[in-house]
């Protein structure tokens, strides 16, 4: 059975939904496979090999592992950054290129959405946080309510104590939940930390394989009509001179 077609950027909530999904913001990057909210196949980046050779074979490779084509695909889910200057560039560049040969719409997602989806709260305020080499994070805070993140303020590079202070400025101090891939960035980093587990509040890891994360939103927001086209997709890099420093020639960077 052959996936139904979008209407202009929408997939229609009843549309039979295959959306391919790739991160490759850093060095623990995936492919996968998802039909309606379901993941088909998954392929994780277990090599140090670059991502402009990696990407293609692995993509095939989940396909055939699947048993589908690229003509099957509805629609594609991209995390977008932040981090690695050349790893987003290389996963946006390929994503605009399949979306243009096959016409298929594209949603771009921040890979701190990702992170932030995974949180156990169903409602609340999240920080959400990630490595971003150097003594930094990549960070942001989102209100969340169900399967809905609305950020509060910007996307950020920051270091690990100023992220922590400016999560209390922002959300007047109260009880919020935590999650990150890389807990120690800010619990073995920050003092302040302490007064938080004090209070009851830790921080939740998160997997750092963010594909299938990516996909499922990605899926709802092209099932909303929410996508965009190959020519207006666009890199998150957050500060991209910062981007680029912080990630050259770093074992994350690619």
């Amino acid at each position: 059975m052959r996936p139904q077609q979008f209407a202009g950027c929408g997939l229609g909530y009843n549309a039979y939904v295959i959306v391919l999904s790739i991160d490759t913001c850093d060095s623990r990057g995936s492919v996968a496979l998802l039909r309606d909210d379901s993941v088909l196949g998954l392929i994780l980046h277990e090599t140090r090999e670059e991502y402009s050779s990696w990407l293609l074979p692995a993509v095939n490779e989940v396909l055939k592992e699947v048993g589908v084509s690229m003509k099957d695909v509805s629609g594609y889910a991209v995390a977008a950054g932040p981090g690695s200057f050349t790893g987003v560039r290389v996963g946006l560049t390929t994503v605009k290129a399949w979306a243009e040969v096959y016409q298929k719409p594209v949603a771009a997602v921040s890979r701190l959405e990702g992170i932030a989806g995974q949180v156990m709260s169903a409602a609340g305020e999240v920080a959400a946080f990630v490595d971003a080499q150097r003594g930094q994070l990549f960070g942001a805070i989102y209100e969340k309510d169900g399967d809905t993140l609305a950020p509060l303020g910007e996307e950020m590079v920051i270091a690990p104590g100023e992220f922590f202070n400016l999560v209390g400025k922002l959300t007047g101090g109260r009880e919020i939940a935590w999650i990150s891939p890389d807990q120690e960035q800010l619990m073995e980093a920050v003092p302040g930390w302490k007064w938080r587990e004090e209070r009851g509040e830790n921080i939740e890891t998160a997997s750092p394989i963010l594909a299938g994360y990516i996909g499922r939103i990605g899926m709802r927001r092209l099932q909303d009509g929410k996508a965009t086209d190959a020519l207006g997709l666009d890199a998150n890099y957050v500060r991209r001179s910062d981007a680029e420093i912080f990630w050259k020639g770093a074992a994350h960077g690619h």
